[in-house]
């Protein structure tokens, strides 16, 4: 008796045989094989992103999701279109000795083979897109937008966002994953504050961030540094500080430990309390140097139980704290454009109308400019010269104010040196005292820096490698650089 199959086998239809399920299908198959290569991914990578997170454990099950929703709909509407008994699968059978058989079984695994090479390719170009700046930035165009200006404005903008915002480890696996998962939620429904606070409690320690480039044992010896400044006087006038800034390091064998870097010297450590979220206010400070002797500094009116509150040990962040987003005061601003020519200084007040027209209230960006236009094209109505300082001014507000998401200097201290914000002075205050009267330095300029030279003209010339005391323009005031100079006149 002959048994070998001939001709097509018994049809049967099926419920899946519709072209919703069929795409439904396609859909659940795509998003389990990106589930798991995100999934994998996401389990090697040197850091954990939260974004990809949001890809992983989120937009890929609601594909799925989907995909199996739309293979449900398509199966109920033929159940309901062919009615009778239908069965959910076809009947497949496979002849590989017929031609035909053979031909569909080849088509059907190259397209299997090629479309699984898509997805691959795509899941993977989607994790390194989610590991990207442009991402980070731009993805979140105004939210975000403030940070990125800034950023690729900034001293790091070669460092990926992820390096020092995402940690590796267990517990900086979840809370990266429950923050990417809120940020996705806020954005989606118009949450987020605005500003958008700095992250301080949710950096990882700078241990594992800045240290990776950052060698504190290797800082050693000075930096020379000049300031320019233009006064808020008729004609500009310029003032100069040259300073020798006492750096200094932590190894013996590369140069003297002590300096500025004293604080993070492997011999020392230095833990403070601090009674605002923001770190502003530290009133409580202890000190154990190398031979274990352990000194402690409070302000005379903090009396109260150390038990309750968090003890820091200081690290680079407590004074590097604006490391890749830096938002230039519009003093600092329009000194440089005055130092580089950008902006004419013979000019009539030219520093003091520019000031004014960045710390205007504006809405909008676009706004601004116009605003800055006006105001500067009406209080120059016949000098050219101020054709070329309306664009710098312009410039300077593209790149260091954002109204619509309320960010600005004013918002985010930097607590690097002392002009206008505490920084140095929040323990270096003179109020600091242990219980045998010393006090941490305070208005000793020479502590952290040498004046070398100051003033304008031939005065720069004058060197003075041993220091000179600090001459204010205009008179000596009994008062912190803070208490009067704000960034904005």
């Amino acid at each position: 008796m002959n048994t070998e199959i001939t001709g097509k086998p018994p049809y049967r239809p099926s419920l899946l045989r519709n072209w919703m399920s069929l795409t439904g299908l396609v859909v659940v198959i795509g998003s389990l094989f990106s589930f798991f290569l995100l999934f994998m991914l996401d389990a090697v990578s040197h850091f954990s992103n939260p974004y990809l997170g949001i890809l992983t454990y989120i937009i890929a099950p609601g594909f799925l999701i989907f995909g199996l929703l739309l293979t449900l709909v398509g199966v109920l509407r033929e159940r309901r279109k062919r009615g009778g008994a239908v069965g959910l699968l076809p009947v497949v059978q496979v002849d590989l000795s017929r031609p035909r058989d053979r031909r569909r079984m080849a088509a059907f695994l190259a397209g299997a083979v090629f479309f699984l090479f898509l997805s691959a390719v795509g899941s993977y170009n989607t994790y390194n897109f989610s590991e990207s700046v442009q991402f980070c930035g731009e993805t979140c165009h105004t939210v975000m937008k403030p940070e990125l200006v800034t950023f690729e404005h900034g001293p790091h903008a070669r460092v990926a966002c992820a390096n020092c915002h995402i940690g590796s480890g267990a517990t900086w696996f979840v809370r990266s994953k429950l923050s990417g998962t809120y940020q996705l939620y806020a954005t989606a429904f118009d949450k987020y504050p605005r500003p958008i606070p700095t992250p301080i409690r949710n950096l990882r320690p700078a241990q594992e961030t800045c240290e990776e480039c950052h060698w504190p044992k290797k800082f050693f010896g000075n930096l020379d540094r000049t300031f320019n400044y233009f006064q808020g006087d008729a004609s500009n006038s310029p003032y100069s500080i040259r300073l020798s800034i006492k750096v200094g390091g932590s190894d013996p064998t590369h140069g003297p430990v002590g300096g500025i870097h004293a604080h993070m010297t492997v011999g020392n450590r230095v833990e403070y309390i601090a009674t605002d979220p923001g770190r502003q206010k530290i009133p409580w400070v202890r000190v154990t140097d190398s031979q274990g002797v352990v000194t402690v500094y409070r302000e005379p009116r903090f009396t109260n139980d150390i038990s309750q509150y968090e003890i820091r040990k200081m690290d680079c962040m407590d004074c590097h704290n604006r490391p890749a987003h830096r938002y230039m005061s519009p003093d600092s601003a329009v000194n440089i454009a005055l130092s580089l020519q950008e902006i004419d200084p013979a000019m009539p007040w030219i520093k003091t109308n520019a000031i004014f027209a960045l710390t205007r209230k504006y809405q909008t960006g676009t706004e601004a400019r116009e605003g800055i236009a006006t105001f500067l094209a009406g209080r120059y109505p016949n000098d050219p010269r101020v054709r070329q300082a309306i664009p710098v001014v312009q410039q300077i507000y593209r790149d260091n104010f954002f109204p619509e998401m309320k960010a600005d200097w004013s918002v985010y201290p930097d607590n690097i040196g002392h002009m206008i914000w505490p920084g140095c002075f929040r323990c270096h205050d003179g109020k600091h005292k242990s219980e045998d009267g010393r006090t941490v330095k305070a208005n000793d300029c020479n502590a952290c820096h040498t004046i070398l030279a100051q003033g304008s003209g031939v005065e720069l010339l004058q060197l003075a490698p041993s220091g000179q005391p600090f001459k204010h323009p205009g008179g000596d005031y009994d008062l912190t650089c803070y208490d009067c100079h704000n960034g904005g006149l």
